[in-house]
């Protein structure tokens, strides 16, 4: 795992999903669709996007933590060739990209949202759940609420909670409005008897085995290295060698999608 640094295509399980917000950002802007160069030689990219690992290897991104640990779906936009444009053209960049960007954030209300309540019409905070076939997790709010952005179509929602029995629920998603889907999890027998203490936080099966582990992360700042679980106190990360990501350019303006994710 983790061993090549070639420019090679680095996909997630939501390859699908990424590759559509690219789309519709791409699509909507008045040339960066067209995917020209912004200067000769170098790449051209179809449709206006490109995955970013076949461009480039990156370590460490902070897109590929976010989205392993927490299913946060993240989306990067370069949106110049010229890394600071000057002012007089920032009115120029708007309206290039304000359709893009209503267009973008009106994905949000794609997919499956709800809640996750005990037999008791109690919410439960950071229940677990994944998309069968998605091996990314993600977890619902203090409300017990949670969203997932999907395309079209027939999915298995899996559950879990503390202390609750596990529960799998078949959804469909459709093109014209997101699918509410409201859970209901029965406490388990076997659960975790009241006022014990909690010896060590929960974790559903596709994210047991973590390690420590320090990342580099690099961007506009020096390269600097952190602890995750120190740092942030939560978790590892198991950021590889490439970036999974989607970028798109063009002649003046170039947006880039990051598309993160599990790598293989």
């Amino acid at each position: 795992m983790f061993q090549s640094y070639t420019s090679t295509p680095s996909l997630t399980p939501d390859d699908d999903v990424f590759k559509h917000l690219a789309l519709t950002y791409s699509r909507n802007h008045p040339t960066m669709n067209q995917g020209v160069a912004c200067k000769a030689g170098t790449p051209t990219f179809n449709n206006g996007i490109t995955n970013g690992a076949a461009w480039y290897p990156l370590t460490g991104g902070m897109q590929d933590f976010n989205y392993v640990w927490y299913g946060c779906m993240e989306v990067t936009l370069e949106l110049s060739c010229c890394k600071y444009p000057p002012t007089s053209e920032l009115p120029k960049l708007w309206e290039e990209n304000r359709l893009s960007l209503v267009k973008f954030l009106a994905e949000a209300h794609r997919g499956v949202h709800g809640f996750v309540m005990d037999e008791h019409g109690n919410p439960i905070e950071k229940a677990s759940l994944k998309i069968k076939g998605r091996d990314v997790g993600f977890q619902t709010t203090k409300y017990g609420e949670f969203w997932r952005i999907l395309l079209p179509g027939v999915y298995k929602l899996e559950i879990y909670g503390d202390g609750y029995i596990p529960k799998e629920m078949d959804f469909m998603v459709v093109e014209q409005h997101p699918t509410l889907l409201n859970v209901t999890l029965h406490t388990s027998k076997v659960g975790r008897p009241p006022n014990r203490p909690r010896l060590k936080s929960w974790q559903p099966p596709w994210m047991t085995g973590a390690r420590d582990e320090t990342i580099s992360v690099r961007g506009a700042s020096p390269n600097f290295s952190r602890n995750w679980r120190d740092g942030l106190r939560a978790y590892c990360s198991d950021a590889g060698p490439t970036s999974r990501s989607w970028h798109a350019r063009t002649v003046t303006v170039v947006a880039v999608v990051l598309f993160t994710g599990h790598r293989k």
